[in-house]
């Protein structure tokens, strides 16, 4: 059981046909979020073209003119990630459908500032990694490393930095998991 947005989330084992599980989830995605205003057009998520390796899965929609981004690379394999994925975008939208959140809400759980892919960069750099690391797990132990030396309660502290730290895990956590 994953928890994740608030949402408790039952992990799906994919073993045969993953392919076609993986152009089902696509659909869900797009008609779930065409259901809250979301034009087909406006809404990317790419596909791999074999589901089962591992990798993560996306998607990216317009609306209302903000950029709206989610990702997942938390499971085994692209298309358990893009269950997952799904999972998530479904039960936000079914939030604000069943007057729970309102669309405001909505767009400010998943959209993403302009200069987004500039804070990424920024983020790799303040950790010393490569411009296109993508592996958490390394992110998450510099992390933890840093954040040792950084606290403000050690002697060689520094809150400036600790809080640029913090921020810069929290956009890279968005992007990779």
């Amino acid at each position: 059981m994953l928890k994740i947005k608030g949402h408790e989330i039952g992990s799906v084992l994919v073993k045969g046909a993953s392919n076609r599980r993986a152009i089902q989830f696509q659909n869900n995605i797009i008609t779930i979020l065409k259901k809250i205003g979301v034009n087909e057009n406006d809404i990317d998520i790419p596909l791999e073209r074999m589901a089962i390796k591992k990798a993560k899965a996306s998607a990216t929609w317009w609306i209302s003119d903000y950029r709206m981004h989610y990702s997942h690379n938390m499971q085994k394999n692209y298309v358990e990630n893009l269950y997952v994925l799904s999972r998530v975008i479904e039960l936000e939208a079914n939030r604000v459908l069943s007057k729970e959140n309102t669309l405001s809400e909505f767009i400010s759980e998943f959209k993403e500032d302009k200069d987004v892919y500039n804070k990424r960069q920024d983020a790799r750099e303040f950790f010393g990694c490569e411009h296109d690391e993508t592996d958490f797990t390394v992110i998450n132990e510099k992390y933890k490393m840093l954040s040792k030396e950084l606290h403000p309660d050690k002697p060689s502290g520094d809150l400036e930095k600790f809080k640029q730290l913090n921020v810069a895990h929290k956009i890279l956590k968005r992007e990779l998991t």
